[in-house]
């Protein structure tokens, strides 16, 4: 199904450039937990992917402590924004509550057949268990999002918060969240796929 709001259109430089809307869902760690609102990635996204000629406006639909079965229970009100492009950031708090990695892998996987099935252009966002636990659960976790990007065949950023987990100069107090500077280490870390989704659209001519 093509969206029939996303356009090309003639870049600065003489190039064929893209707009429309990319909706970025996710839990508190896409909503910006703790930072200002200009400071959260998905602020940080847009103007740099407005820098550089791409005038996509982003949507912040990040719920703080959201699992990833209440993100596919609001799937026609992300759906409703009629996003070209998603962002998918879930799972986190499925991990923290030691929620079963099969049951999340279910909740992602029937996210994206939904997005997909709308035209939008997916980007899931690979994340690692963020409070370790014995046995495979870890494993079962980051296996989840390699899995489902696998299957549907949609982009995979391997690790939304790589450079930046684990490092307390880069996180609140909590360990979890991002500071400011952490998200300005996210932003270019889910750039670049972003920007392959963006090409994916316009190289198939959605």
């Amino acid at each position: 199904m093509k969206n029939e709001n996303a356009d090309t259109k003639n870049s600065p430089k003489g190039g064929s450039t893209a707009y429309g809307t990319i909706i970025a869902v996710g839990d508190s760690l896409t909503a910006g937990y703790g930072v200002a609102a200009e400071e959260n990635y998905p602020a940080l996204l847009e103007r740099k992917l407005r820098d550089a000629g791409h005038d996509f406006r982003v949507i912040n639909a990040g719920i703080n402590g959201e699992k990833s079965g209440e993100a596919l229970g609001r799937i026609d009100s992300i759906l409703a924004q009629n996003p070209q492009i998603a962002i998918l950031q879930t799972g986190t708090n499925d991990g923290l509550r030691g929620l079963s990695p099969a049951d999340m892998k279910r909740n992602i996987q029937a996210i994206v057949r939904a997005l997909v099935g709308h035209g939008v252009t997916v980007v899931l966002a690979g994340m690692q268990n963020l409070k370790k636990r014995k046995g495979d659960f870890d494993q079962l976790f980051a296996q989840a999002y390699t899995e489902v990007a696998r299957e549907e065949s949609v982009i995979l950023i391997p690790l939304f918060l790589a450079g930046v987990a684990g490092d307390p100069a880069l996180n609140r107090a909590d360990g979890i969240h991002p500071t400011a500077e952490g998200y300005r280490i996210v932003t270019e870390t889910v750039f670049p796929y972003v920007v392959e989704a963006i090409e994916k659209r316009l190289q198939s001519g959605e």
